[in-house]
């Protein structure tokens, strides 16, 4: 069984550098899938209150044997649960259907300008780990003007931005904003859900140097480039080779190749999509 290493958050929270992404994900379909991670050797699992799974998540984690210690949950905020009481009340309501006492890293999941209340949330947030309700808190598809407003309003500035990442979208000026501000780059999509990028030419040849799977290349260039992927898979065999990530090394010339594959985002523009 493999296990992800682990990273010091900018708060001092240990996070696994690899997770389990839950999303789309539901009830039997999570439960199983969740358990099935756990027991190849994931340890950090990520859910959302907008992906409806968060009891089935909950109940996987129950059911798994492990203590409460050894699992790290993240789950995020939705964009109608914006301002200070009713994030207070969602993160309750998550915690309750997680089946948990605390929760290991909380995101807003979109900031949703229009609303212009993630700021209030932030601070609910604040308050939540000051009372031991979550131990490291984060973001989520934030800009880094955003980023900063959230530190030059509390000043607390994030531990971590769940992004969208991969070689067709590789975010480099995303993650330059990140590192100079201390705040951990997650991939969401690692793999480019919905798209070819494991048919690329590039990603093929790689794995066949390496003798490793498409799949297994693009998430070592994730870690080679300090991002931290949350890989989704129900089949166990994927998920075993999605955490087998730590017996080879790719090339300066092989993640510059897979980078210069971008295109563009796929998913929404943080300073537009509306999650609610």
């Amino acid at each position: 069984m493999t296990t992800a290493p682990t990273r010091i958050l900018s708060d001092g929270v240990p996070m696994p550098v690899v997770g389990f992404g839950t999303y789309p994900l539901e009830e039997t379909d999570a439960e199983a899938a969740v358990r099935g991670a756990l027991d190849v050797g994931y340890r950090l699992i990520d859910t959302a209150a907008s992906y409806g799974n968060e009891a089935a998540v909950g109940r996987a984690i129950a059911a798994c044997g492990l203590p409460r210690a050894q699992v790290f949950v993240t789950t995020k905020l939705r964009g109608r649960a914006h301002g200070y009481d009713e994030t207070r009340r969602a993160y309750a309501e998550s915690a309750a259907r997680l089946g948990v006492d605390y929760v290991d890293l909380y995101l807003i999941h979109w900031p949703l300008p229009r609303l212009d209340r993630y700021t209030d949330s932030w601070r609910a947030m604040i308050d939540l780990r000051e009372e031991g309700l979550v131990r490291s808190l984060g973001v989520s598809n934030f800009t880094p003007r955003q980023i900063d407003r959230l530190y030059e309003e509390t000043g607390v500035m994030p531990s971590l931005n769940q992004i969208e990442m991969h070689p067709y979208f590789p975010q480099p000026e995303q993650r330059a904003a990140h590192a100079a501000r201390g705040v951990a780059t997650q991939s969401w999509s690692p793999l480019g859900r919905g798209s070819e990028l494991l048919t690329e030419s590039v990603v093929i040849e790689a794995a066949h140097r390496h003798g490793v799977t498409p799949a297994q290349v693009v998430l070592r260039w994730h870690l080679q480039l300090d991002a931290l992927p949350i890989p989704k898979s129900a089949s166990p065999a994927r998920q075993r080779a999605n955490l087998a990530l730590f017996r080879f090394t790719l090339t300066e010339t092989e993640v510059a190749a897979l980078s210069a594959l971008a295109r563009g985002r796929t998913g929404g523009d943080p300073d537009r999509h509306e999650e609610f």
